[in-house]
């Protein structure tokens, strides 16, 4: 069974419990640049081996949570994630269109 989340605390919360971090991306899309939205899940494994630069990911960087929410909120989105007890702390969602 799944919940959809849109406030930003909820989200926030379920997030961190499971160790995710906020990501985004700009890309190219026509004579715009469009910005996509990620979670990552232990940030702390990409900063071992005394990485100091930039965090980023497949060309994701970290961001701040306000940053990530505006892009949220800009893109008209929610997060969809499983509200199953049994699942335990696994981090699976998906971003959804907002009800």
């Amino acid at each position: 069974m799944a919940k959809t989340l849109t406030d930003r605390e909820d989200i926030r919360q379920w997030a961190i419990a499971r160790g995710g971090n906020p990501m985004l991306m700009e890309t190219p899309d026509g004579t715009r640049s469009r910005t996509l939205l990620q979670l990552t899940f232990g940030q702390y494994e990409l900063n071992t081996d005394g990485n100091e630069g930039p965090d980023r990911l497949g060309g994701f960087q970290l961001v701040s949570w306000d940053d990530w929410f505006t892009a949220l909120d800009e893109n008209k989105l929610a997060l969809r994630v499983s509200d199953d007890p049994a699942g335990g702390n696994e981090a699976e969602f998906e971003f959804v269109a907002r009800p």
